[in-house]
Formats: C-alpha cells, structure tokens, sequence
C-alpha cells in the first residue's frame, strides 16, 4: 500500500524580487545533527479515503507548527502536483503565498519512539524541531530529496501567474 501526504508549501516574494519558502527541520535524535536533506515542506499522512489531500495538508499544517495556515491555502489552482520519493511515499503539495506570514510562536507537535534503540524506553521528541524562510536556491540541496521537485513546480507555477500566455493574436 503506498503512503499518501500532503502539504503546504509556503512562499513569499523577497524585497530583491527572489523567492523564499517556509521549510521545517525534521526532529528527533535521527536528523538531530544533519542540515543536508533534513528539511521538509510541513506535511503528514492521510488516508484518502477519509480526507482530501487540501485538508490533510491543512491539518498537519497545523499539528506539525501549531499555526494557522495561511488564507492563501485555499486556493483551488495552488496545486503543484504529487511528488513521489524513493521510499515510495506520494506527497501532494499545495502553494500558499506566506507574505506576513510569521513563525513565531510555533509549538511542534511531538511523536513517540524507542529511544536510545532496543532500551525499552520510549521517549517523545518534536516532528519538527525548527522552521526557517529560506531562499530557493538556499532550501533544495536542504529539502529531502524526494521533495525538492516541488521547488521546481512552484517556481514555474510562479512564473506562469508573473507571465500569464498570451492569446494567439493571428
């Protein structure tokens, strides 16, 4: 059975006219030390046949920072598509513009696992233990690798609503 998510994928123009995402840095004692494909877009698991990838994503949204979405994460054309990593986990992505948007007062939500391995004692630990705005260029050798196509999408999709096609004048 394949794993299904969804997130959101927060954006803003820079004052240099570039563009930056919201990115979160995976927690727990695994990704403690690592930057390199560390970073995620804020998403979770869903089961589709219960939830719609736009409020799945809107949830974790909220469980994984404990903030609000933006309004932006409504927007019926903000789909950047489905993304599939090589563990075979399908991510579903949405655009949200995040101008304004601030990360202070963030409160992670936390998971449980075995912690140190075969001790017996489970311990809990955030799912994400920070969240950053980050430059593209800065953010994709950052994001795990599976994710970092949805870069790609969201500045082509940007650049499609900057230079909407021209009708064919002939």
């Amino acid at each position: 059975m394949v794993t299904t998510s969804a997130g959101i994928l927060l954006y803003r123009v820079d004052l240099d006219g570039g563009v930056s995402a919201l990115v979160a840095h995976m927690g727990g004692p695994f990704w403690a030390t690592k930057d390199a494909a560390a970073w995620s877009i804020p998403k979770g698991e869903y089961d589709p046949a219960v939830e719609s990838p736009r409020d799945a994503a809107k949830r974790e949204f909220r469980e994984e920072l404990g903030l609000e979405p933006p309004p932006g994460s409504d927007d019926d054309d903000a789909e950047l598509g489905t993304f599939a990593s090589s563990s075979g986990k399908r991510v579903t992505v949405f655009a949200a513009d995040g101008t304004g948007f601030e990360v202070e007062g963030a409160v992670f939500g936390l998971f449980e696992m075995e912690w140190p391995p075969r001790s017996g004692r489970r311990q809990s630990f955030p799912e994400v233990d920070r969240v950053e705005w980050m430059p593209l260029a800065e953010a994709r050798p950052r994001l795990v690798a599976g994710q970092r196509a949805a870069l790609d999408r969201l500045e082509e999709w940007l650049g499609e609503r900057r230079n909407p096609p021209r009708p064919n004048s002939s």
